[in-house]
């Protein structure tokens, strides 16, 4: 049975209501990028994938000396431009929060030690699971956040499936994005946990490794917020 977090604090209420504005925010930053995503090409102008590389691909077309877009096209995507630009600079402003709330935080900046687990993620968990006092071992925090296999058991059996996808749907995204950045990194370190990750690799779809990172991840911070000791890559074994 899952471990219960106590009730929150005012801080902890707090916290959660910001990520929750942010997370809106960058909701509302997709649709107008893929609102150009989508019209661009009809108008014969290529759209490289990702939200940075079509900046400067915007740059471009605005330069152009025989411009793709009519005059009303133009107003158009540079109306949405603005609209983009003024959602970064709220989305930023948040972060900015967040990274000086790990600063002054003594629980919060104990994860911003482990990769793939900056302000934003740092702050985003101890807002849900505090100091981690409800969970034993790192393994009960990942299980509470869904970051572990189901299992079923058939003629007595055990079979692991996908995981379980419990609690926090938005922190355990805001882990697995942290993963997949941290992936590259810590898979060509010659630790413990680069060789597990290394072999990992070799037998299973990256996204399952990403996924598996994830949860191990979530467990290490799980330990640091109980022990109140940063993370160091050479002395995290695989599991």
């Amino acid at each position: 049975m899952l471990p219960t977090v106590g009730l929150k604090s005012e801080a902890q209420l707090a916290l959660q209501s910001l990520r929750r504005a942010r997370d809106r925010l960058v909701g509302q930053r997709t649709a107008p990028i893929d609102q150009l995503r989508a019209s661009l090409p009809e108008r014969g102008i290529v759209v490289p994938q990702g939200r940075r590389r079509l900046e400067p691909r915007l740059e471009e077309v605005s330069a152009m000396e025989q411009p793709s877009l009519g005059p009303r096209a133009r107003l158009l995507v540079e109306g949405m431009r603005a609209q983009w630009r003024g959602l970064d600079r709220r989305i930023l402003a948040f972060d900015d929060g967040f990274a000086a709330q790990a600063r002054a935080d003594e629980a919060a900046r104990l994860p911003t030690t482990i990769p793939g687990i900056g302000p934003p993620n740092a702050t985003a968990l101890v807002a849900a699971a505090g100091r981690a006092e409800a969970f034993g071992r790192g393994r009960d925090l990942a299980a509470w956040l869904g970051l572990v296999p189901r299992q079923a058991t058939t003629g007595g059996r055990p079979k692991l499936l996908g995981i379980s996808k419990r609690g926090d749907g938005y922190l355990r995204k805001m882990l697995v994005h942290g993963a997949r950045a941290a992936l590259r990194v810590l898979s060509g370190t010659d630790t413990a946990l680069g060789r597990w990750l290394r072999g990992l690799l070799r037998r299973a779809h990256r996204n399952t490794v990403v996924v598996a990172l994830a949860a191990r991840l979530a467990r290490v911070a799980g330990a640091a917020l109980r022990s109140g000791r940063g993370f160091e890559v050479g002395a995290a074994a695989a599991p």
